[in-house]
């Protein structure tokens, strides 16, 4: 079984989610299909088939959770000693070259990536072309845009 890589705040996050499903979002639910089913014919109510459909939604992402958290490797990136490479957890600090725009991002889990927040995802095209890479290195970007060269300013493990 593979293992799912997960910063602090990611598991945090999902296990966040987790509890509020099984606690606020699963009773809801169920309440909201009991009283579907005390208004009488079920075949053409639509209350009903809407409180269904979402039950079945919340007990899927509720499974697909206990699943990720189950398989997770928890990495505190405080904690990271890659001797100043770009790893899973790491913050980089880059320059675009062509435009020396700066940007920084952080390499995270899947779920718990949000550019808007600079969290990218550890199998993003970006991701990929840091890891292994130390400060000062140029990583070669092939995004859908072309090819993006970046320079590599700082690597931080905070």
């Amino acid at each position: 079984m593979t293992s799912t890589p997960l910063t602090i705040r990611g598991a945090s996050l999902l296990k966040d989610e987790l509890h509020r499903l099984k606690t606020v979002e699963r009773p809801a639910v169920i309440h909201a299909i009991s009283e579907a089913r005390a208004q009488g014919d079920l075949s053409e109510n639509a209350e009903y088939e809407a409180a269904k459909e979402k039950q079945s939604f919340i007990e899927g992402r509720i499974l697909e959770l206990e699943a990720k958290l189950s398989t997770a490797q928890i990495i505190d990136p405080t904690l990271v000693d890659a001797d100043g490479r770009a790893v899973f957890g790491a913050t980089v600090d880059l320059e675009d070259l062509a435009s020396g725009e700066r940007v920084t991002y952080q390499i995270v889990g899947d779920d718990e990536a949000n550019l808007d927040q600079g969290l990218i995802s550890i199998s993003s095209p970006v991701a990929r072309a840091l890891i292994g890479k130390y400060e000062s290195d140029v990583a070669m970007v092939h995004a859908p845009s072309g090819v993006r060269e970046y320079e590599i300013i700082a690597v931080r493990y905070i």
